[in-house]
C-alpha cells in the first residue's frame, strides 16, 4: 500500500494514476482524474468530496513550519524574523504541489470505499 500512496495510484486496484501529470507538477494543482483508467473506479464518489482534504494539507503545513523553525533555531545562533519568513515561504512554494496532491491522495485512501482488491 504504501507504494501506491508515493507512486499516488488507484486504492482499489493500485495501477490507475489518480492524476494525469506528475504529482510533483505544478500543472493542474487540484485536478483529480474522474475514475481509474484501469478498473474504472469512481475517484470522486460525491460532490466536493476533497474539502476534506484541506485539513490534511494543513496539519502538512504546520509540520512544515515547525520542522523549518526548529531547523533555522538549531543552525543559527541569533536568527532574524527575515529568515523564518523566507524560509516558511520558499519551502511552502516549492512543496506545495506535494503537500496538496498528498492531501487528496490520503484522504481518498483514508475516508474512500474504495479498498484494495487484488486481480
Amino acid at each position: 500500500m504504501g507504494r501506491a500512496i508515493v507512486g499516488a495510484k488507484c486504492p482499489k486496484c493500485r495501477e490507475g494514476k489518480l492524476y494525469s501529470v506528475n504529482v510533483l507538477s505544478y500543472r493542474k494543482l487540484t485536478e483529480v482524474n474522474k475514475s481509474c483508467k484501469v478498473c474504472a473506479a469512481n475517484f470522486h464518489p460525491e460532490p466536493d468530496f476533497y474539502y476534506g482534504a484541506m485539513y490534511i494539507s494543513y496539519a502538512f503545513s504546520v509540520a512544515l513550519v515547525i520542522t523549518s523553525l526548529t531547523t533555522i533555531n538549531l543552525l543559527v545562533d541569533v536568527p532574524k524574523f527575515w529568515m523564518y519568513m523566507t524560509m516558511v515561504v520558499v519551502l511552502n512554494i516549492v512543496l506545495l504541489p506535494a503537500m496538496l496532491r498528498y492531501s487528496k491522495v490520503l484522504y481518498l485512501y483514508g475516508m474512500s470505499r474504495l479498498k484494495y482488491r487484488g486481480y
